[in-house]
């Protein structure tokens, strides 16, 4: 089994793909400094595949032990890499922090990647690289924009920072740039656990109707889109983790036809904010207690994919509905609730 890397593994996504990559015949480990993760996650992917994952619990901010973590492991065959900071409104906040973090961490990654001569690398980027559009859907040719938040920033920095490394490594990169990501595994022993109040949607949405949290907001309804609210393109993580074993392939295979390629991933539908409500109002059965609120600073009005490229080159062809997505998500909250402990404190599951 080739050895695959994975950074940020006890995250969302970290985690769905690293169950993926089991299951697909990699072997993997992970460094995760679980700041903002918990090791419940880890727990839940050793169960769903009955196998053990190393977990390194390293800063990649600390260059001398990323360092270490290659020196044991010598054979890593390709780096996939999650970990970074990623809420849209703490970054308009704090700025230097998701600068240093993002952006740190993938310099001292590249480098132990040339000093290990690891050759693929496959980076989580996002959509917010292409700012508010002019047209959608945006395919990967769309011209960025400038981003609307430092977070978006720190992924356009970190597109172009691996970019420009890869043609001197005389490697191979693949940019995978996630719409939204919502839903969590059908066996509900992994999904998305926020830290203090839900900066996205979706668990907003389910921590609401358990009643865990009083109401949610809705962030602006004067947008110029059919229900005055934001539009985005959600995609089932599961679908979304499966594109990376699919990326990694690609680049084993050498199928790439050139040393740094760009992927969309995305539905290529288009729901508003109030449409996601109701959809997961009508999967749930039970009414959600939200209000209209201003917008947010960093939101873009609407955005969505066009995802031919990826359909066509990497064989990836998402599977999950939006009413999907919801149900996966409210049975994550509705499993998460059974352990009090960490349901009413997730920093209580944090190292």
């Amino acid at each position: 089994m080739k050895k695959i890397l994975v950074t940020g593994g006890c995250g969302y996504i970290g985690s769905h793909t690293m169950v993926d990559l089991m299951q697909n015949g990699y072997d993997v480990v992970n460094i995760d400094n679980q700041s903002r993760s918990t090791p419940r996650m880890l727990e839940g992917v050793e169960k769903i595949t009955g196998r053990p994952v190393r977990n390194y619990k390293v800063d990649l901010c600390n260059y001398d032990e990323t360092y270490a973590v290659f020196q044991e492991n010598p054979d890593i065959a390709g780096i996939i890499h999650f970990a970074a900071y990623k809420a849209v409104g703490e970054s308009v906040e704090k700025p230097l922090l998701y600068f240093e973090n993002n952006l740190v961490s993938l310099i001292n990654l590249l480098k132990c990647m040339a000093d290990f001569r690891v050759p693929h690398f496959v980076f989580s980027s996002s959509c917010t690289v292409y700012g508010n559009p002019d047209q959608i859907p945006v395919t990967e040719v769309t011209p960025p924009k400038p981003a609307e938040s430092p977070y978006g920033y720190t992924k356009q920095m970190g597109e172009q920072i691996v970019s420009e490394t890869i043609k001197s490594l005389l490697t191979t990169a693949i940019l995978l740039r996630y719409f939204n990501p919502v839903g969590a595994h059908p066996s509900g022993l992994i999904g998305e656990l926020p830290v203090g109040k839900p900066q996205n949607l979706v668990p907003a949405i389910t921590q609401t109707a358990i009643g865990k949290l009083p109401k949610m907001t809705v962030h602006g309804n004067d947008y110029p889109t059919r229900d005055g609210s934001c539009i985005r393109d959600y995609i089932h993580v599961c679908d979304l983790a499966h594109a990376h074993t699919l990326a990694l392939d690609y680049l084993l295979q050498q199928k790439n036809f050139s040393a740094c390629e760009v992927f969309n991933l995305g539905t290529g539908n288009g729901y508003t904010v109030l449409e996601t409500i109701q959809a997961f109002e009508a999967v749930s059965g039970v009414p959600l207690n939200y209000e209209i609120g201003p917008r947010r600073p960093g939101d873009v009005v609407a955005i969505y994919a066009n995802n031919d490229k990826a359909r066509a080159y990497l064989g990836w062809n998402p599977a999950h509905s939006l009413e999907d997505m919801m149900r996966t998500a409210w049975n994550w909250e509705l499993q998460l609730k059974k352990d009090a402990a960490l349901y009413n404190n997730p920093q209580a599951g944090l190292n």
